[in-house]
């Protein structure tokens, strides 16, 4: 597990499990000390040795830059001159009216790949109770990297208090995120202005919840959907092959062992299908460490398949 200790929550402990505890509505200053974003990124030229260069051993690389911590002085990337940077506290200023105004709260922040990654996640004040008595909280998360590996990203995003899974809120074609590439400047008060489809996409996202609550699924069809939903890639050929492990586990935790799986919401739907993908993602599928497995649900492979499950699900009780 690396840099665990760049993380903070408020309140019960996050479906990731890690980081320092805060005490409800601290300041955007704590939240920047304890989640370890108290630093910002700097600006060097890039330079070579050349060897066998007696008169000129350094040379500069034009059009590059490094970007680099400024407490540890880390390398964390190297981006073309035009790159824009954003900054940590940038992630974390962005909460600061949304905060004070409108009702949100936050609840986790912190850093990821020792600087490369950081992202700050609040609730919006938005919830529903499934068929009353399955709980679902909607939050805002806000993330960007420095390596180019990620768009400053405003991604909408649901947790199911009875397990923690954690999901994207997407309304037909529609993500819920607002994307700003790293070749232009980051506005919040833009980004914020994008984000207005927040109630209606809340609304909708519920209302496809409920649908797949209400949908039944044939106990012989269900080996049939992850079959189609969890494969990889083969190294020798490229081909697609089943992972008979990750099909076995989700088949389980569908038939019993995941949490939540006995409420009404859940036993036979598509919602407990979809949120015994979910639960395989956030809290059981393979990861060299937490950290990796928060960056792969949230970003990475995993967000990928859960939305891939949303859509095929979807599809189904269509």
């Amino acid at each position: 597990m690396h840099h665990v200790e760049t993380m903070a929550y408020a309140g019960q402990v996050p479906w990731h499990g890690i980081g320092s505890q805060l005490a409800p509505r601290q300041s955007i200053e704590v939240w920047r000390e304890r989640a370890g974003m108290n630093w910002s990124l700097e600006e060097a030229e890039v330079r070579f040795a050349a060897e066998a260069e007696d008169q000129y051993p350094v040379r500069a690389f034009p059009g590059q830059k490094v970007l680099y911590r400024s407490d540890t002085k880390r390398p964390l990337a190297v981006v073309s001159k035009r790159y824009q940077v954003v900054q940590p506290r940038e992630i974390l200023e962005f909460y600061r009216d949304l905060t004070r105004y409108s009702g949100f709260e936050l609840e986790t922040a912190g850093v990821l790949r020792g600087g490369r990654k950081f992202w700050a996640l609040a609730r919006t004040g938005q919830g529903v109770a499934l068929k009353g008595q399955d709980q679902v909280n909607g939050y805002l998360l806000l993330t960007t990297a420095c390596d180019g590996t990620l768009a400053t990203t405003a991604q909408f995003t649901s947790v199911r208090v009875v397990c923690n899974n954690t999901l994207q809120i997407a309304v037909g074609d529609r993500t819920g995120a607002i994307k700003v590439p790293h070749r232009s400047a980051f506005d919040a008060d833009r980004v914020k202005s994008q984000l207005g489809i927040a109630v209606e996409g809340w609304h909708g996202f519920v209302e496809r919840m409920r649908v797949l609550c209400e949908t039944p699924v044939k106990p012989d069809s269900v080996d049939g959907v992850l079959r189609n939903l969890l494969t990889y890639q083969a190294a020798q050929n490229g081909k697609a092959v089943v992972n008979e492990q990750a099909v076995a586990k989700v088949r389980a935790l569908y038939d019993g062992q995941g949490r939540g799986a006995s409420l009404k919401t859940s036993k036979g739907t598509a919602f407990g299908l979809l949120n015994s993908i979910t639960e395989f993602v956030d809290h059981h599928r393979r990861a060299q460490s937490t950290e990796n497995r928060l960056d792969a649900a949230w970003f990475g492979q995993g967000a990928l398949l859960k939305q891939k499950a949303w859509k095929e699900l979807l599809g189904e009780a269509a």
